[in-house]
């Protein structure tokens, strides 16, 4: 039972940590174990209690636990736990949370598409001149869309009859 809570161990203590061997977990790492295990369950163990027991069992300068500390720490925690049931028994149940669990990656941080950003991003919305910087299909026209392209062709805007100056009736 204990090797599958130090195959757990190892794989929590590992995560996120390029540099770790597995055989230290840091504090960030035992409360995501913590956390993604069900030990901590917001009510009988809180976060607090977690960061507690961390400080508790580990050396007075490290940062780090071994997985001999862990044990300690899962002692402690089994006791608040599981209420009433017997130290044994209460880090059985632990181990048993702990069973072939891998860290989550669930709900971490991925690029969102909610709400405003497909409004802002919806060309076929845009008014005033920005409307002019897109053409029908949302495809932005480049620079023709950014600047005002002159027509230097010699005459005024707004003159219709361009174009024809050796033609009769153009008057």
């Amino acid at each position: 039972m204990a090797s599958e809570a130090e195959r757990t161990f190892q794989r929590f203590a590992v995560f996120g940590e390029s540099s770790s061997s597995g055989t230290e977990m840091n504090n960030k790492n035992f409360s995501k174990l913590c956390k993604d295990c069900g030990i901590m369950d917001g009510k009988t163990v809180t976060s607090t209690d977690v960061d507690i027991v961390f400080s508790k069992v580990k050396a007075k300068n490290a940062r780090t636990i071994t997985f001999q500390q862990f044990q300690e720490a899962m002692k402690e925690l089994g006791q608040k736990r599981f209420k009433g049931k017997s130290p044994d028994e209460a880090l059985e149940n632990i181990y048993k949370l702990m069973e072939g669990k891998d860290p989550a990656t669930t709900g971490v941080t991925k690029a969102t598409t909610v709400g405003g950003v497909s409004r802002l991003t919806d060309t076929s919305k845009y008014t005033g001149t920005h409307k002019e910087r897109f053409d029908e299909s949302g495809k932005g026209k480049g620079i023709a869309g950014r600047e005002d392209v002159t027509d230097n062709s010699g005459y005024v805007s707004g003159y219709k009859g361009a174009g024809m100056y050796d033609k009769k009736g153009s008057n």
